[in-house]
């Protein structure tokens, strides 16, 4: 695995992975991922929402592990980042199907298998260069550290808060999908994948590596396009949706 992980994190490696994630990034503009609200016929077997979340999230936790076990760099700030990573996921994995509406759309099993792949390769490049690659201790008490970690716990914090506000839609308002208001969603139609790409701008400030920054680029890459086609969604669905409302970043986009 030692040899993977190297390959994986050389340099060479690295950029051409961001480059895919710029060509992602223009493809979702023309070709929606059918889970969640854009879920359609076509695209194979699906099993349900909270059974695919799990499988598609649990993985990260996995090669984290993996990178942990395996790598020699036992230093504090490496742990750190270790647990920040896994905090994140163990929500994703575990909590937040748990959580899922019981009406929630089912998921594709080729999204799924996508999904999978994607994040063993994330996890192995943040794993493998925390734990196996580096050698430096992040030094999280510096101005770089205390700014990345506001960051991450910003950005988590808006994330779950609009998670928690889109699940409760339903109970409170009846089946169906309803306008979010409160919260952030008073200025973005979706401040759950702005906090996502603060949290993992925020990790990539923490690593202060190459490394780091492709799993931001990809977050932003996954989810700018998709706040766009949600925003779209609520404008063409709801008459009465906030005109002044933007998709994912306040007065801007």
């Amino acid at each position: 695995m030692e040899r993977w992980v190297a390959w994986v994190c050389s340099p060479d490696v690295l950029w051409a992975w961001m480059g895919l994630a710029l060509a992602v990034f223009g493809l979702l503009f023309w070709i929606t991922a059918p889970y969640g609200r854009h879920s359609r016929a076509g695209w194979g077997p699906s099993v349900p929402a909270p059974v695919g979340w799990f499988l598609m999230e649990i993985v990260t936790l996995v090669g984290m592990g993996a990178c942990f076990i395996l790598g020699s760099n036992r230093q504090d700030g490496a742990v750190v980042l270790g647990l920040l990573y896994a905090g994140h996921y163990l929500y994703r994995s575990l909590y937040y199907p748990l959580a899922a509406s019981p009406s929630a759309a089912p998921v594709s099993l080729s999204i799924v298998a996508s999904s999978i792949g994607f994040n063993v390769v994330n996890s192995t490049i943040l794993g493998g260069w925390i734990f196996m690659v580096s050698t430096v201790d992040p030094p999280l008490l510096s101005w770089r550290g205390c700014v990345g970690l506001l960051l991450f716990f910003v950005g988590f914090f808006i994330h779950f808060r609009s998670d928690s506000i889109l699940r409760n839609l339903r109970r409170d308002n009846g089946p169906g999908y309803h306008i979010p208001v409160r919260f952030l969603y008073r200025w973005v139609s979706c401040p759950n994948y702005l906090g996502e790409i603060l949290q993992w701008i925020g990790f990539a400030v923490l690593i202060d590596a190459l490394a780091g920054w492709t799993f931001a680029v990809w977050t932003v890459a996954n989810l700018v396009p998709r706040a766009l086609i949600h925003h779209r969604w609520y404008r063409e669905r709801f008459d009465d949706y906030p005109a002044e409302r933007r998709a994912i970043i306040p007065g801007i986009i």
